[in-house]
């Protein structure tokens, strides 16, 4: 998230009241999803991609294998109510641990689960571990990177593997001059990303990009194109990626840019197998906002009933309960309603420790009331939702566990969410 990052280094689709397991159950909805070839109609590969000055890293594609990938996107969908995200981990520049978080280990990952998890996000740099020269990126982080999924599901969570910001070589160069650059390293690194994961079944989802700058149609056309290489590289590795569901990011991943500009899915080799990808921060003022600037305040409190009669200056003045259903609302009728799946990537609102007394404890209040919504209202239209945590614990963090101790820290915010979840 790149918010947070400056701040620390600097109706289709109807979801079961509760969590289902990893079994087959099939829809109406699922039944429309999934008409079409029973396999993948590879002949698209032949010469598809990218100019490239890079070698070709798919020397050995495979022939389709739907082993373990039985499920569509929307029928994956309906296993997931609740995802966390191993944040400002995997994706640091300077390493793992280089913004303050410990090595992701298999007991962190297993009290995700228990407390009530079913899926993760897993953000991840590619670019710092390559080599410029030739793209290829180092075999011990494509090692690393496949034991923490290995973590996960063992767990049995769904994981979302994605390229994160990554030092801003896609996020922030969404241009005309940088396309051809940018595809040829897209095309690059998830040749390799997707081959050395290749054999994990359809937990495993893969997701092109984080949070793609885009402010205007233009923009979005050179998006479309990034998200179309991200597409035919992954499928064209064969073997369980020509089926694996893939994840598409609207335009900076905001709901309203993505309700303007997008302008449809990319062309796939398979249908029902994609689905898209928004965040989720409103109103900023309340969620990431850490200090009062002359052009607006911080807000404490958020939600009906929670505004303070004493501290009046800090009460939001937009993005409340109806702004947030007219938001997701706009995701439901663009996407769900057609058969595609979102998921709400990050979501989350800042723990400001640094206030006390009532204030604090109305703050606490309503950033629960906060998290609770947002996740409720989320799935109530389909979302996914996908809680941001970045590891730091109290002020201006959003950490749900102490990674360190492997425990829970913020046991409010986390009832908040496993409510919202109906869990």
């Amino acid at each position: 998230m790149t918010v947070l990052r400056k701040i620390l280094t600097a109706a289709l689709l109807i979801i079961p009241a509760t969590a289902a397991a990893w079994s087959d159950t099939t829809t109406q909805a699922d039944e429309v999803i999934e008409r079409g070839p029973d396999k993948p109609d590879m002949s698209r590969c032949a010469g598809v991609g990218p100019a490239s000055p890079y070698p070709d890293y798919n020397a050995h594609p495979l022939q389709p294998d739907n082993t373990g990938m039985s499920l569509a996107a929307m029928k994956l969908a309906h296993k997931i109510r609740l995802g966390w995200n191993l944040g400002n981990t995997l994706e640091a520049i300077g390493g793992e641990t280089a913004w303050g978080n410990p090595r992701a280990t298999r007991g962190l990952i297993r009290r995700v689960k228990s407390s009530g998890f079913d899926a993760i996000r897993i953000p991840a740099s590619w670019d710092q571990y390559a080599d410029p020269q030739t793209a290829k990126i180092d075999e011990k982080w494509l090692k690393r990177v496949r034991e923490v999924i290995r973590y996960a599901l063992d767990a049995d969570l769904a994981v979302v593997l994605n390229i994160h910001w990554d030092g801003g070589w896609l996020e922030n160069n969404v241009t005309p001059a940088k396309q051809d650059a940018n595809n040829a390293k897209q095309w690059a690194y998830w040749q390799q990303i997707a081959t050395h994961l290749r054999n994990f079944d359809e937990r495993l989802m893969f997701a092109g990009a984080n949070e793609p700058n885009v402010d205007d149609a233009k923009q979005m056309s050179v998006l479309n194109s990034y998200h179309q290489t991200f597409v035919d590289a992954v499928r064209c590795t064969g073997g369980k990626n020509a089926y694996r569901v893939l994840v598409v990011q609207g335009p900076g991943t905001d709901i309203e840019k993505t309700d303007r500009f997008w302008t449809g899915m990319p062309s796939d080799v398979i249908p029902g197998r994609l689905m898209a990808e928004v965040h989720f921060y409103t109103p900023y003022n309340f969620a990431l906002m850490s200090e009062d600037q002359d052009w607006g305040k911080q807000f404490f409190y958020w939600g009906k009933g929670n505004h303070s009669d004493t501290d009046t200056a800090h009460n939001p003045t937009w993005g409340e309960e109806d702004a947030l259903d007219e938001l997701f609302a706009k995701m439901k009728y663009k996407f769900v309603d057609r058969g595609i799946p979102v998921i709400i990537g990050e979501y989350g609102a800042i723990r400001r420790d640094g206030l006390s007394g009532e204030a604090l404890e109305r703050h606490l209040e309503s950033r629960a009331y906060y998290l609770e919504y947002v996740t409720r209202q989320s799935l109530a239209n389909g979302l996914l939702p996908f809680y941001w945590d970045n590891g730091v614990l109290g002020d201006s963090g959003f950490g749900i566990f102490d990674r360190g101790k492997e425990t829970v820290f913020d046991r409010q915010a986390l009832d908040a969410l496993l409510k919202g979840a109906g869990k």
